[in-house]
């Protein structure tokens, strides 16, 4: 009898939590109001650069820059897919964004690396840092990496690839297609989300964030 409470406890323990998880659209399908946006130098209109087609968001890659959420957010996981238009080439998730610096397309934010072939690294930009970062002996550069941990495991252009992205008390753990690529320990706790443009043409679709 005993161990049968447990259980109904426990069950209703989990249905307690998940009825108050609270999931949101980042991208309501036919505009971008919930977004601002930085172009490099702002050589640019921002509508040159971001838009809205077809349904999903359409990052140029050209100039560089990017688009940010006008909310910041704390322990949530993202989860959106991901499409190259025309060629693999580049392109990130940044996240705890800290500081949005005018016409300046690198942000002191964590970097979810999107780059063909590099899907899941981390990009420590603009002065933001994770606890497992080693600095080289020969110092720290521009833009320092922690390799994804497992071989590439993208899909090829025209087809949709999907990130999964933990952040808790800081803690990123990142998902790529399904396959745990990385994990490490952010100082900063809470900032914006954004999406790069950077290289060539992609596509973002099914933005959801379900907060923790």
């Amino acid at each position: 009898m005993k161990r049968i409470l447990f259980l109904m406890t426990m069950a209703f323990s989990l249905f307690t939590v998940s009825s108050f998880a609270q999931t949101e659209n980042l991208f309501n399908g036919k505009d971008l109001s919930g977004w601002n946006f930085i172009v490099d130098e702002d050589k640019v209109p921002a509508k040159e650069v971001y838009s809205v087609q077809d349904g999903v968001i359409l990052v140029h890659g050209n100039p560089f820059g990017y688009m940010y959420t006008k909310k910041k957010y704390k322990n949530y996981v993202l989860e959106l897919e991901w499409s190259w238009v025309e060629e693999a080439t580049n392109s990130g998730i940044f996240l705890a964004i800290a500081e949005v610096r005018k016409g300046n397309p690198f942000p002191n934010g964590i970097e979810c690396q999107l780059k063909a072939g590099l899907a899941g690294d981390f990009v420590l930009l603009g002065g933001s840092d994770l606890e497992e970062y080693v600095t080289p002996q020969d110092g720290r550069p521009k833009f320092p990496v922690i390799q994804k941990r497992e071989a590439s495991n993208e899909k090829p252009v025209g087809q949709w690839n999907k990130a999964k992205i933990e952040v808790q008390n800081g803690k990123i753990t990142v998902y790529i297609n399904g396959v745990l690529q990385n994990q490490g320990t952010n100082k900063v706790k809470e900032g914006h989300i954004g999406l790069q443009s950077e290289g060539g043409p992609v596509q973002f679709r099914n933005l959801k964030l379900t907060r923790l």
